[in-house]
C-alpha cells in the first residue's frame, strides 16, 4: 500500500523531479487534463479530482508533512482550474500560470488550510488554488473570449 500510495501522490513519480516538483506535477496534470477532456466526461472529471488517502499515507512514510514529491495536490488544483471550462490552448496555459501563481502565493484561505492535519492539509490549499484559478479564469474567459474559449 505504501507504494501505491506514493505512486499516486507523486503523481506517478513526477514528484521526484528534481527542480520544481510542483511545477512539473502542474505539467503533467496537463496531460491529464487533456485526456479526461477527450473522454469528454464530467464525471470522470470531478471523480479524478478526489485523491486525498494516498497523501496523508506518503506523509507517513516520507517522514514529513506536505513532503516535495507529493505533486497530487497540483494536479487536483490544476484540474479544478481547468475543470468545466471549453479553454484554447491558450486558455490552458493562462490556467496554468494562473494556478502556479495562486499556489505559490496562497491568499487566504489557502494559507491557512494547509495547515489541516494529513492529507486534508496537502490537498485542501491547492483545492482553494485552484478554484481562486477557476474562478479568474472565467473571468477572463468572459472578457476575452477569443483568446481563452475553444
Amino acid at each position: 500500500m505504501n507504494r501505491l500510495a506514493l505512486l499516486i501522490s507523486s503523481f506517478g513519480y513526477v514528484g521526484f523531479f528534481p527542480i520544481a516538483p510542483g511545477t512539473a506535477g502542474s505539467l503533467a496534470a496537463l496531460a491529464l487534463y487533456a485526456i479526461v477532456r477527450w473522454v469528454g466526461e464530467p464525471l470522470i472529471e470531478t471523480t479524478v479530482i478526489a485523491v486525498v488517502w494516498a497523501s496523508t499515507r506518503s506523509e507517513a512514510v516520507l517522514g514529513t508533512s506536505d513532503p516535495g514529491p507529493v505533486v497530487i495536490d497540483e494536479v487536483l488544483g490544476m484540474l479544478i482550474t481547468l475543470a468545466w471550462m471549453p479553454l484554447s490552448l491558450t486558455g490552458v496555459v493562462a490556467g496554468f500560470v494562473l494556478f502556479r501563481i495562486l499556489d505559490v502565493v496562497k491568499p487566504s484561505p489557502a494559507d491557512r488550510l494547509e495547515h489541516a492535519p494529513g492529507g486534508w492539509g496537502i490537498m485542501l490549499d491547492d483545492a482553494m488554488a485552484g478554484v481562486y484559478g477557476q474562478l479568474t479564469l472565467r473571468l477572463c474567459a468572459w472578457m476575452v473570449p477569443s483568446w481563452l474559449a475553444a
